[in-house]
């Protein structure tokens, strides 16, 4: 629980600067082994085992994936369009009301998919635990690996915070523009003005080394169309409006209000599409999934059923009693909940992706027929769904590195149920702490938060409809949702090797809601570690991933600590 509190922070840091949020099975493994067989070295602890460090990853991972829970998406959703915050008590009960739910569902699909599906995440897990297990040396250079990786960007950002901020290293040139008289802006265009820079970050170089290049080319892709190409051609029509004297980042904001649109439109069509062309195989029952696994099945056992039910009661009084939704449209957010976490947890089993986006967009479609006009039924029934759709797909993966291992299935729940308390407290702690205003401090080059700005832009379209979008955005969304239409179509036809050249539309969507410096920096990792996996595979495959963790462990767990402390001081 300790562990997992202190690397969930790091995925909320995470998810309000890209939007994603990692798997910590691994990292938690390698830190509870170099940390327990520390001690038993200098025998202050017996030898820790390989079951009790699966326990002790799949708790911590379940608090680190508390940030799924809405966290960085939905909930500051709904401060920045109804004005309305959680106090923090309910706050911790909401996240844990959602994440519980999650669990429990996963619990249940256990012996139906665990053993049918792959998990990709999980089956790494496994092999990582014994692999250091076989080979004790080889844990000793992955924890060094990672421990200096975190010192090293650790350090780097407690310099850039006494220096006030390293400088970003602008990208010569600029473009002119035509720009309308009566906006009386300048008609030149620097491209640091624009966001093309070189960030001193490597916060950003681990998430693009953790990516892949397919991700890191899309994001530079999207960021030249968007900020190099789009942003540029808009202010020429005068579509926003800049001031006079701009500061060199202030047109992040600017562009943001117009950009947001195209961008979210190619996520979430291409990440809808994408699935809608997934759904008929995932819905072919296969005879394997009718048969209940051998092993002792707890979805059977009378503590666990209380459980489900109080589950799902708690849940649904909390909408009631926090949101003042109705009674019908609680029910409905908790029965959709339980069909679209098993398709979740199945995309997750067959791709390691789990789609959260995708989950949490059906319910808020479904809502906007349901309860039109109500942007809260909206974004927190939604976020019942997807927060437990994700909690539900991301612990399948740590119990499918349990079934590897011959874990009990009823020790590893406790320990799932144990995290998510352990990460509903901390998490809600950290999330208040780093935005005390999320009006002021989101969708700013500090806190892009594109989960934020999807989420909220999905539900103000519904709650006001196209006509109050910004002049002639809905065009480039028709154009964004024609490409993502064509990007998913294309995705699902090509072989894997072909894929690698097709772009991620949600990549590409992505980077229209980052500043680019942010895109350019998660490329450079991506394409960093593709360049030392083509040339030192086998050092690779047991280093880069470790390396990316901790850098950003490293530097976001400073980060957190630095903003809070800047709240403080404000104070």
């Amino acid at each position: 629980m300790l562990l997992g509190a202190l690397l969930c922070p790091c995925n909320i840091y995470a998810g309000l600067k890209i939007g994603w949020s990692f798997n910590m099975s691994i990292t938690a493994a390698l830190l509870s082994y170099g940390w327990w067989q520390g001690l038993h070295r200098v025998k202050l602890a017996s030898s820790w085992g390989i079951l009790e460090n699966n326990l002790n990853q799949t708790t911590a991972s379940a608090a680190a994936s508390i940030a799924g829970a809405g966290l960085v998406a939905p909930i500051p959703a709904l401060t920045l369009i109804t004005n309305q915050s959680l106090a923090l008590w309910q706050l911790m009960l909401w996240v844990l009301s959602v994440s519980l739910l999650g669990v429990v569902v996963g619990l249940f699909l256990r012996p139906y998919l665990v053993a049918e599906l792959s998990f990709p995440s999980g089956i790494a897990t496994a092999e990582t635990l014994q692999n250091i297990y076989e080979k004790g040396k080889e844990a000793s250079r992955r924890i060094q690996a990672l421990l200096t990786a975190g010192v090293v960007a650790a350090s780097l950002k407690i310099f850039d915070s006494f220096s006030h901020g390293l400088a970003k290293f602008g990208i010569p040139g600029a473009l002119h523009v035509s720009i309308p008289a009566t906006t009386k802006a300048s008609s030149t265009l620097s491209f640091s003005k624009l966001g093309f820079a070189l960030d001193p970050s490597l916060l950003m170089l681990g998430f693009g080394a953790i990516i892949g290049p397919r991700a890191g080319v899309s994001l530079l892709l999207g960021a030249i169309v968007a900020w190099g190409i789009l942003l540029p051609w808009v202010i020429a029509q005068g579509w926003v409006s800049i001031p006079q004297a701009t500061p060199e980042v202030s047109l992040f904001a600017t562009g943001l209000e117009w950009l947001l649109w195209p961008g979210v439109t190619l996520m979430v069509v291409a990440s809808l599409m994408s699935f809608a062309l997934q759904l008929p195989g995932l819905l072919k029952t296969k005879r394997k999934s009718l048969t209940l696994s051998s092993e002792r099945n707890i979805s059977h056992q009378k503590p666990f059923i209380a459980l489900s039910l109080l589950a799902c009661l708690f849940v649904v009084a909390l909408q009631i009693t926090f949101f003042d939704i109705g009674i019908f449209e609680a029910l409905c957010a908790v029965v959709l909940t339980l069909v679209l976490a098993v398709v979740a947890a199945r995309v997750a089993g067959e791709t390691g992706i789990t789609p959260i986006g995708a989950m949490g967009k059906i319910t808020q479609m479904s809502f906007a027929v349901i309860s039109p006009s109500n942007p809260t039924n909206n974004l927190m029934a939604a976020n019942v769904t997807g927060g437990a759709a994700s909690q539900c797909a991301d612990m399948m993966h740590d119990l499918k590195a349990g079934y590897i291992l011959k874990a009990k299935p009823e020790v590893q729940g406790v320990g799932q149920l144990l995290g998510v308390v352990a990460g509903s407290v901390v998490g809600s702690v950290v999330y208040t702490m780093l935005l005390p205003d999320p009006k002021k401090l989101l969708l700013t080059p500090q806190w892009p938060a594109p989960a934020v700005a999807t989420w909220k832009a999905v539900a103000e379209v519904f709650m006001h409809g196209w006509q109050h979008l910004p002049p002639h955005s809905t065009t480039a969304m028709g154009v964004a949702a024609f490409v993502g239409l064509l990007l998913a179509l294309a995705e699902n036809r090509m072989s894997s090797a072909a894929l690698n050249y097709i772009p991620s539309a949600a990549s590409m969507g992505l980077a229209f809601v980052l500043p680019a410096w942010n895109s350019i920096s998660m490329f450079l990792g991506a394409m960093l570690a593709a360049l030392t996996f083509k040339y030192a595979k086998t050092w690779s495959t047991r280093f880069v991933l470790v390396i990316a963790a901790g850098l950003i462990a490293g530097e976001s767990l400073v980060g957190i600590v630095d903003a809070m402390l800047g709240v403080l001081s404000f104070q």
